[in-house]
C-alpha cells in the first residue's frame, strides 16, 4: 500500500456497456443482459500526485460484472496512455487502483481480479454531444447523448452508483461499442452510455 499523497484528476469522462438505456446498475437493480460488460475511457486535462503531473493523458478500464454490480466479484483491466513516463503510470496506477483513496478506491473495492495494465495509444475525442474513444486493435466506443423532454441534453444526478459523482451524468446511447482483450469479445451498439466533466480527489 503506497502513502496517500496530495492528488487531484479532473476532466472528462464517459462509459458504455451492454445494459438498456438508462443502464439500472446504477440503481442497484441487475444488469439488462444478467451482467454487466463495462468500458469506461477517462481524458484528465489537469491533475497531479504529489509533485508528479498528469495533465493531458487518457487511461480507460473494461470491466465485467457477473450479476449485480453492487455484489462485486468484477473483473478489470486497465489502460494507460502511451504518452505518460513510468512515474506518470506509477501515480496513475496507484490512483485508478485505489491505493491513494477518493472515489476510485470505492469503484475498486468491488474488483476481485485484475486482468492487466497495458500501456497503450488511447484517443478520446469530445465532439458536441458526442463522445468517442479508440484503443487500436483493443476497444472502440463510440455515444451520443439523448435529448430531455424539454430539451437539452437528459441528466441523471446522484444514483447510489456510479462512476463520478461530482458532477450530474449525461444519458446517452452507444453508436457503436467494441472490446477485445484478455478473453473478452465484446459487441454492441444502442445500448447504455454516460458522460460529464469528473473531479477525483481523496
Amino acid at each position: 500500500m503506497s502513502k496517500t499523497k496530495n492528488w487531484i484528476l479532473q476532466g472528462s469522462y464517459f462509459e458504455t456497456c451492454n445494459c438498456e438505456t438508462a443502464c439500472p446498475c446504477v440503481w442497484l437493480q441487475p444488469p439488462t443482459q444478467g451482467d454487466c460488460k463495462l468500458l469506461v475511457a477517462w481524458h484528465i486535462e489537469q491533475g497531479h500526485l504529489g509533485d508528479q503531473s498528469l495533465d493531458g493523458l487518457n487511461v480507460a478500464m473494461a470491466c465485467y460484472s457477473p450479476g449485480l454490480m453492487i455484489d462485486g466479484n468484477w473483473q478489470a483491466a486497465l489502460y494507460i496512455d502511451e504518452r505518460a513516463d513510468d512515474s506518470q503510470v506509477d501515480a496513475i496506477v496507484q490512483i485508478f487502483s485505489g491505493q491513494q483513496g477518493g472515489h476510485p478506491a470505492i469503484l475498486m473495492s468491488f474488483v476481485s481480479e485484475v486482468l492487466g495494465v497495458k500501456k497503450v495509444k488511447i484517443d478520446y475525442q469530445e465532439q458536441g454531444n458526442n463522445r468517442c474513444m479508440t484503443i487500436p486493435g483493443i476497444a472502440q466506443a463510440d455515444i451520443e447523448s439523448i435529448q430531455g423532454i424539454t430539451g437539452g441534453q437528459a441528466t441523471l444526478s446522484n444514483p447510489p452508483l456510479c462512476v463520478v459523482t461530482s458532477h450530474p451524468t449525461v444519458v446517452a446511447k452507444s453508436k457503436n461499442y467494441q472490446y477485445q482483450d484478455y478473453d473478452k469479445n465484446w459487441q454492441f451498439s444502442e445500448c447504455n452510455g454516460y458522460f460529464s466533466a469528473f473531479v477525483y480527489q481523496p
